[in-house]
């Protein structure tokens, strides 16, 4: 079987870094599905505005070399304890498949390009390639009562972030709780920890610059335009 993209994803985020590392945990984090020219027909999503969740089949597009190894280490667990490549959500799989429910914000129906799926709570970068759409169908898709293994655990730690008026200024208030949400979730590295390193986030073609201090505090320290860089 081959694959071949359906549509391409419009995200804030030109590359993966910062992007959430689970779909759903920036909810108000906006996205945009925009389907290629043969599928650009308001019947191939006739009935989907009955449903409030869709899920995504999508490429790990932005990663650079093969997957070589059957175990690999979560950022959960501290980039310090391995566990098998199937036993985990890591983007270096054998055929470099993403899974991610999100929510329907908006169907447009009459852009330029065809229909469009405007979507909240995504973890795709910009440009990520999709293979397809399914609905989400709670009756088989949600089990509440599921043991999620060594996720249960480990709750997911945030940082507090200290984002300085001046330069919040730039965003609009959604730009700045999308922003503000995805920085508490540490956008570094699990296997960086350095309070004097300066780090680049790309968002909405600015470069958002921080560090993080030892006790966790994550400061905004610059903004600068990626044009500019």
């Amino acid at each position: 079987m081959q694959l071949h993209p359906i549509a391409y994803f419009q995200s804030p985020f030109s590359s993966k870094f910062g992007i959430p590392k689970q779909s759903g945990l920036v909810e108000e984090l906006k996205g945009c599905i925009v389907f290629k020219p043969e599928y650009r027909n308001n019947d191939a999503l006739r009935g989907l505005e009955g449903f409030d969740f869709i899920w995504l089949i999508w490429q790990f597009s932005a990663n650079k070399h093969t997957p070589n190894s059957i175990m690999v280490r979560p950022p959960l667990l501290g980039g310090n304890e391995k566990v098998g490549v199937f036993a985990s959500r890591s983007p270096f799989r054998p055929n470099a498949l993403g899974l991610s429910s999100v929510k329907i914000e908006y169907i447009d129906w009459n852009s330029d390009d065809g229909p469009r799926i405007h979507v909240m709570g995504a973890d795709l970068m910009d440009g990520t390639p999709i293979f397809d759409i399914k609905p989400y169908v709670s009756y088989a898709d949600c089990h509440p009562d599921a043991r999620c293994g060594f996720v249960d655990k480990q709750p997911i730690k945030r940082l507090q972030v200290v984002f300085p008026d001046a330069l919040a200024a730039q965003f609009t208030a959604q730009q700045l709780s999308v922003l503000h949400k995805t920085l508490e979730l540490d956008p570094r590295p699990h296997y960086q920890n350095s309070p004097q390193k300066v780090y680049g986030m790309p968002f909405e073609g600015l470069d958002i610059r921080f560090h993080v201090s030892q006790n966790d505090v994550l400061t905004v320290v610059e903004i600068v335009s990626l044009d500019e860089r």
